[in-house]
Parts: structure tokens; sequence; C-alpha cells
């Protein structure tokens, strides 16, 4: 083995990628590139209490909005609301404008992506609003995430974070 590649490749540890740039986490504590959709929790604007399950599909652009109870947003009624668009900002935040661009299959048509063109270019295809069967699983594993902020710091392993990297390089 050679390259860096390569010992990633021989290696039994998952590279984690770090975020582009810090993201606002009170605004949209959860955004993934996952089961061919951009999705995410995000905070409402006027209710401390609730929260919004958002995503948009790979390639076709079909969105969904709904409360964490099922309850459709009232923004998302024919094109983006309030909550898709805070959560294509932060996932260029976390992932970069290529990545997010290149995951959703979004050519921006004036060269290098941004959130704005992203939007914007995904507004020129007129997106359907898709049913809202995502939020469940993406909800959940919301909740597991936050599970983890909640447990005591302690040097002794976890049996269900074994999937993390090591700390160190692997050689």
């Amino acid at each position: 083995m050679s390259s860096a590649t390569e010992v990633w490749e021989g290696a039994s540890a998952a590279r984690v990628i770090p975020p582009a740039r810090p993201r606002r986490l009170a605004k949209v504590p959860f955004v993934e590139l996952a089961d061919g959709r951009l999705q995410g929790v995000v905070s409402s604007g006027s209710d401390i209490g609730r929260v919004y399950v958002s995503s948009v599909a790979a390639g076709t652009y079909a969105f969904a909005c709904s409360t964490n109870n099922n309850r459709a947003c009232g923004g998302a009624r024919g094109s983006f609301c309030k909550h898709i668009e805070a959560l294509v900002v932060e996932s260029v935040v976390q992932y970069g404008a290529e990545r997010v661009a290149r995951y959703l299959r979004v050519e921006p048509a004036n060269g290098k992506p941004n959130a704005q063109s992203i939007l914007a270019d995904m507004r020129v295809t007129r997106p359907a609003q898709a049913a809202a069967t995502a939020a469940a699983p993406v909800f959940s594993r919301f909740l597991r995430h936050l599970t983890y902020l909640e447990l005591a710091a302690t040097t002794t392993p976890l049996p269900e974070m074994q999937w993390f990297p090591p700390t160190r390089a692997v050689a």
C-alpha cells in the first residue's frame, strides 16, 4: 500500500469528513445526505418546542416538510418553504456546495455552486411536493444522535459506537 487512499481502503474504519465551516446548530440541528435525499431537522422560527423534518429528493427535487408530529408545513405549498431553504443553506455549510450540488444532481448554470444557486436551479424544475414518508426515520436518527449528547464523559467503549473511526491515523 503506497498511497493514503489505499491505506484507507484497507482499514476497517471509515473516514469522517469534517464540516466545511462551523454550522448554526440552533436553526438546523441535523442535516444529512442519505437515502437519495437531502434531509434534516429544522427548528421552527415561531415556536421553540416545534421542529420540522424537511427533505429534497436528488434529481427530481420533490420536497416534503412536516412537523415532528407529521403535520404539514404551511409554507410548503407548491414551492420550497423557509425550512427547506435553511436546510439547503446549512447543508452547504456542512458538506460544501460542490458536494451538495453533486448529490442533488444540480448543475448550476453560472459555474461554481453556492446555496442560493442550488436553490434557484432546483426551483427552475418546478419540483413537486412529495409525501412526508421520510419524516419518521429522519427524526428517529436525529433523536438517536441527541442521546449521545446526554452520555457522561467516559473512556470505556460503547458497543453501538464501534463503527466510529479511531482518533489516530491508521497505518
